[in-house]
């Protein structure tokens, strides 16, 4: 008999909104009464939520189903579901291909998962509930989120401003998987910025498909310079975070309010996506190489010693040779302190689709690589500057490399993404995660730092 089945696993893909979806789902099944566990082993119900935005996250995501399938014969798994962005796009497909799973949910109805839970506990057979796109974060009460299983960080937390998007970049699904741009009111936010900083939460991470352009669709008009505000005025917290932003929605207020606003960080996510006007045109994204030029110098202006992070495309069809180095030459002039590069992914559904991906393979990885390569001189070059520098790190905890050394984080480094500082010197203080300290940089690599601890900075 299965009705009795009650602990329940996660395994969680692709991007940090993804991640907030999965743990707000956790927290519904917890308030459900189901038992958590984070060894697939020992599940008897287990839950893959997928990525499906390339190719590469698509095979990692049925790779992983497919594991999970196997703990139906050598684990405790009885129950095996498939939530997320790959069962949104191909959920009839999945259910068919992969018949081990027993339930298959878009993401418009994860918001209702322990019902789903409860419903292939319950009963044989296969349940498909693909509906309207849209995420697990529900937008009908104050604080909504703040009851997330939180499986990151204890003391950094991201946080779901708003789901969708409105815009219709020709290389992106995002609008078929997540729907149109979706605000949540700033009171739910802030309410849930709180609840998160009662818990010994320092730094919130904003985050959306389109940062943005917050606030649009629920007020009228862009609101994140005021949402921005109301975060950082709540007791607690030390650092605010903006992440993926969309160039040409930047305004003289915004960029006001995060240079004015303290516990606002010095770092703009700033996805870029090309810096050729021609290839924005293709892509169906708004801005010229000259805008983009003039955008990067106003920010700078504006937030002296700000950190910029980016992302570019190489490879888009018909993307030329000429074209390419407009993009390595924009790169190698604006110098971001950090930087991600992929290559086109042919992607069914999207309006690039409909175009030919005439840029070979073997030229789309050389492009990234010469990106690559351009970058990391520019990271070793920054952070060689920082040798000998007194800075600001917030502590993650015990190295991933190595227990001898302490892991944080500078104002300037988001988590997961960008490099790291190590604390290999703390004299006789311990010290714990969440502390902000100031440490001495005494090596440099290529992406990360080593230090020892001067002492705890003031709050």
């Amino acid at each position: 008999m299965t009705s009795g089945l009650k602990k329940v696993g996660m395994i969680n893909l692709g991007c940090p909104k993804n991640q907030v979806d999965a743990e707000t789902m956790l927290g519904k099944l917890r308030a459900h009464g189901y038992e958590l566990t984070a060894d697939a082993t020992e599940a008897e119900v287990i839950i893959v939520n997928t990525c499906g935005f390339i190719d590469q996250a698509k095979q990692e995501s049925i790779d992983t189903i497919l594991e999970m399938a196997q703990l139906k014969t050598d684990g405790k798994c009885q129950k095996l579901i498939a939530t997320g962005c790959l069962t949104q796009r191909y959920g009839r497909d999945l259910a068919e291909g992969i018949p081990e799973l027993d339930a298959v949910v878009g993401t418009g109805a994860e918001g209702d998962i322990a019902a789903t839970v409860a419903a292939v506990v319950g009963a044989p057979g296969q349940l498909i509930q693909i509906g309207a796109p849209g995420g697990a974060l529900g937008f009908g009460g104050a604080g909504e989120g703040a009851d997330r299983v939180r499986v990151g960080l204890p003391h950094s937390a991201y946080v779901k401003i708003a789901e969708g998007c409105s815009k219709q970049c020709a290389f992106c699904i995002i609008p078929q998987l997540r729907g149109g741009l979706a605000s949540r009111a700033v009171e739910d936010i802030v309410a849930e910025v709180a609840g998160l900083a009662a818990q010994g939460v320092v730094e919130v991470n904003l985050i959306s498909q389109d940062t943005t352009n917050y606030g649009v669709d629920r007020y009228h008009k862009k609101m994140l310079a005021e949402l921005v505000r109301a975060v950082a005025a709540v007791d607690g917290i030390r650092w605010v975070r903006l992440l993926y932003t969309y160039p040409t929605d930047y305004t003289d207020d915004l960029l006001d309010a995060l240079a004015a606003t303290p516990k606002v960080v010095p770092y703009i996510d700033l996805p870029l996506q090309h810096a050729a006007t021609s290839v924005l045109k293709r892509m169906n994204r708004r801005g010229t190489t000259e805008a983009l030029v003039e955008l990067v110098d106003r920010i700078r202006q504006k937030i002296p010693g700000v950190a910029l992070r980016s992302s570019f495309i190489v490879g888009f069809p018909g993307e030329t040779e000429a074209e390419f180095d407009l993009l390595y030459d924009f790169v190698d002039r604006v110098g971001f302190d950090s930087l991600g590069v992929f290559t086109y992914s042919h992607e069914e559904g999207t309006a690039a689709y409909q175009l030919d991906d005439d840029v070979p393979e073997d030229v789309k990885e050389a492009r990234k690589a010469a990106l690559m390569e351009l970058q990391a001189e520019v990271c070793a070059e920054r952070n060689g500057e920082r040798v000998g520098r007194t800075v600001e790190v917030l502590v993650d905890g015990l190295s991933a490399e190595t227990d001898l050394l302490l892991e944080g984080r500078m104002a300037t480094q988001a988590p997961e993404i960008d490099g790291v500082v190590y604390i290999n010197d703390t004299g006789d203080r311990e010290l714990h995660p969440g502390e902000i300290v100031r440490v001495t940089i005494t090596e440099a690599h290529t992406y990360d730092l080593v230090g020892h601890l001067e002492g705890v900075a003031a709050p």
